[in-house]
């Protein structure tokens, strides 16, 4: 009697087992996944940073070479045309113009010498006193006298003017950027000493990307504003553009020019350049949503509770997301968390994505 029981028990066991296996291999539930409706809104501009220059910025520096006595400005200071800057220690430049002086007094001495002996051999001359030859070689010396002096009194003119170059001036109204060199160095004839920004005309100087440089070629109205003002608003126009990228950052140097710029605009402010205006029929997706694997940029659609890859065209990429250029449809449900591991034709549950207010 104990085998059928054991039988029927063995039976039951098994068929359990096998239930159980049939639960186990049982399609698992869909993934859920969150999504974004594709719909036009308001994208930002490009926008780029950088900071005020003046268009005019030149070097500063003595046309002659010596030790500093005096340095009479600071970074920042703002100097009128004329202004003295520095000065060199004036010992051996009034030495030269001494010395040239002296050069001077002597050749007008010699001057005067072969003036009187010219004037006397004429009148020998005439009176048939002496030869021609020797009232020639009158005339040569004389003529020699005077050249000299012509010469030392150029000499003395130029040393003159570089007992001049000893102070360092400003040649015309603007503020001093950067200081080169301090008092008790010595510097060369042409060494920088200052920088100076001249007043007049400022800029916003930024750097452009190679990618982007189609960007701001093809940029209608640019507007500029500052890091400390960001409700104030300026036109700017393009004024200048490298022709060659930056060895090292390899971008590309640019000059903004600021159209009537108010007092309130500094050198050396924080400023942001924005190209345009904002596109408000243009989609905008989350970074998330982007992805690219080497085949280029692609997004997740979910249509009839099945998700699939669409490859997209991407305008650029800002700080408030990617805009799409072309490849989706205003109200396709894009995938903007959880696409990376999902297949192709898989099923999944959509979720909607919260506002981006609300993505805390």
């Amino acid at each position: 009697m104990r085998a059928p029981i054991l039988l029927t028990s063995a039976v039951c066991l098994a068929a359990g087992l096998a239930a159980c296996g049939r639960d186990e291999v049982a399609s698992p539930a869909a993934p859920t996944v969150l999504v974004q409706t594709a719909g036009t809104g308001d994208a930002a501009p490009t926008v780029f940073t950088g900071d005020i220059r003046a268009r005019h910025e030149v070097d500063l520096a003595f046309r002659v070479g010596g030790k500093i006595s005096e340095r009479l400005v600071d970074t920042g200071m703002t100097v009128k045309a004329g202004q003295p800057l520095a000065r060199l220690d004036p010992a051996d430049l009034q030495l030269a113009r001494q010395a040239a002086a002296a050069q001077v007094a002597a050749a007008e001495s010699e001057y005067m010498t072969a003036t009187s002996e010219r004037q006397r051999y004429a009148g020998l001359l005439e009176k048939r006193f002496v030869s021609q030859a020797a009232f020639d070689a009158r005339e040569n010396a004389y003529r020699s006298a005077r050249a000299r002096l012509e010469q030392v009194q150029a000499q003395s003119r130029i040393s003159a003017n570089q007992a001049g170059y000893g102070t360092l001036t400003a040649d015309h109204d603007g503020v001093i950027t950067a200081v080169l060199a301090n008092a008790d160095q010595v510097v060369g004839a042409g060494q920088a000493v200052f920088r100076l920004a001249r007043a007049g005309e400022k800029e916003v100087a930024i750097a452009i990307p190679e990618s982007r440089l189609g960007e701001l070629k093809a940029a209608g109205p640019i507007t500029v504003s500052l890091w400390t003002q960001p409700d104030l608003r300026i036109g700017g126009e393009v004024r200048e553009l490298a022709a060659a990228a930056d060895p090292a950052t390899r971008t590309y140097a640019a000059r903004i020019r600021i159209v009537n710029p108010p007092p309130t605009v500094q050198l050396g402010m924080t400023a942001r350049v924005i190209l345009g205006s904002p596109n408000r029929e243009a989609i905008v997706l989350p970074l998330t949503a982007v992805i690219d694997q080497g085949t280029g940029p692609r997004v997740w659609v979910v249509s009839e509770g099945k998700a699939s890859p669409r490859a997209v065209t991407v305008a650029r990429f800002g700080e408030d997301g990617a805009v799409i250029a072309g490849g989706l449809n205003t109200g396709d449900q894009v995938v903007v968390a959880g696409q990376r591991k999902l297949t192709p034709g898989q099923v999944v549950r959509p979720q909607l994505a919260p506002a981006p207010h609300q993505q805390r």
